[in-house]
This record gives structure tokens, C-alpha cells and sequence, in this order.
């Protein structure tokens, strides 16, 4: 049982309307990204859980992508061969690119606003995900720092394939690449996604969780 720590970022109440049911969720974030965006991109069966559990696994080793809020980048992983073995490929960014796009498009105080309101459905989910006694937003922004961390590289970055013992053979085995660098692949798996949607959208999206982490950080109850 994780033991009981003292909350660093207590959030503020609402001030752009009362506490969301889980049932308005969709329509509130309708209200912000649009339908068509929201259809595309989102899963909201169980949203309050599927958050929660993506952004601590985020900052773990492993987020499934079966728990995750948003729908997976359609289409496959990509690498290429160099002389010194494959490495992810320069177009393998242009998967992201959408979902990229539509994290830019999206106003930080406006997403905060949203957050809030969906705050204690998140706190209760957070707490049933098996911390009972922890803070779910001082874990958002603990993430957020760690992602923020994640050392960019313009460089190509080199991959392998991970070995599958069997007799078998592996129908889909793009999933199965991991980074040659030891280094890399002891990441969080938060900092191995921003390393592996390229070096142009990890700057993009970092630029953009420094300004909601900024906000969030505004929006703190004083105490």
C-alpha cells in the first residue's frame, strides 16, 4: 500500500462551471476540441480511469495502450536500415502529426478549466486505481516534469527488435522494435513515446506541456 504523502498541488475549485458527471464528459470535451476530433481521436468509455491510469503509467515503465483516453496512431511503426542497423524512420513522425496538430490547437487555460471541473472523478479513480492515500494532481505534474526531461536527440535514433522465443512467428512484428541504447530503453515509457514521434513533435508537444503545467501550477489553492 503506498504510504500517505503530504499534497504539494491542491487544486483550485472550478471557476468556469460546477464539477462534471462522468455522463458530460463527452459533450465538455466536444465543447472544446470539436466533434469531429473528439470522435477521431478519443475513447471515453470509463474516461476518468482510462486518464488517471495512462498518466501514472506514463511516468512507469510500461502504459498499455488498451487503458489508454486516446485512440492509438493508426498505421504502423516505421524504421529504416543504415549501415550500422535500423533506426526509426524520419516519416514515422507524420503518424503523429494530427494528434500533434490538435494538442497545439488546444487553449492550456481552457484544457486546465476542463480538467477541473472533471477533478474529482479523477481524485476517486485515482484512489480506486490503488492510491488511496496519494494526490492525483501532484502525479500529473510529477509526470509532466518527467516528460519535460526527456533528452532530445536530432540524431536518428537506432532500434532493434526485441527477441521472441518460440515457434511461432510474430504476425505483427513493429511492435516488437525497442532502442539499441540501453540508456534509451530504460526510459519511462512517457519519454520513449516523446523520443520515438520524432524530434520536431517531441518540441512541439514538450512546448505545449509547459504551458499546461504552468497553468496547472497558477491554478494551486493557496495554502
Amino acid at each position: 500500500m503506498p504510504a500517505e504523502s503530504a499534497i504539494q498541488y491542491p487544486v483550485e475549485a472550478p471557476v468556469e462551471g460546477p464539477p462534471l458527471a462522468a455522463a458530460d464528459i463527452g459533450t465538455a470535451l466536444t465543447n472544446l476540441l470539436g466533434r469531429k476530433a473528439v470522435l477521431s481521436f478519443f475513447e471515453l468509455d470509463d474516461f476518468p480511469r482510462r486518464f488517471v491510469a495512462t498518466v501514472d503509467n506514463l511516468g512507469s515503465s510500461h502504459a498499455p495502450p488498451m487503458v489508454w483516453p486516446i485512440n492509438p496512431t493508426p498505421n504502423r511503426f516505421m524504421v529504416e536500415e543504415r549501415a550500422g542497423g535500423p533506426v526509426i524512420s524520419a516519416d514515422n513522425s507524420l503518424r503523429y502529426t494530427p494528434l500533434v496538430l490538435l494538442a497545439e490547437a488546444v487553449d492550456a487555460g481552457k484544457a486546465v478549466d476542463l480538467y477541473l471541473r472533471i477533478y474529482p472523478l479523477l481524485q476517486r479513480a485515482y484512489e480506486q486505481l490503488g492510491y488511496p492515500k496519494r494526490y492525483f494532481n501532484d502525479r500529473l505534474i510529477e509526470v509532466i516534469g518527467q516528460l519535460l526531461a526527456t533528452p532530445g536527440t536530432d540524431e536518428p535514433i537506432k532500434v532493434q527488435l526485441t527477441e521472441v522465443r518460440g515457434s511461432v512467428p510474430s504476425g505483427r512484428p513493429w511492435v516488437r522494435y525497442e532502442f539499441s541504447d540501453p540508456a534509451l530503453e530504460s526510459l519511462s515509457a512517457g519519454k520513449k513515446i516523446l523520443l520515438r514521434v520524432g524530434s520536431v513533435n517531441e518540441r512541439r508537444l514538450k512546448a505545449k506541456l509547459t504551458a499546461i503545467r504552468q497553468e496547472l501550477i497558477k491554478r494551486v489553492k493557496p495554502r
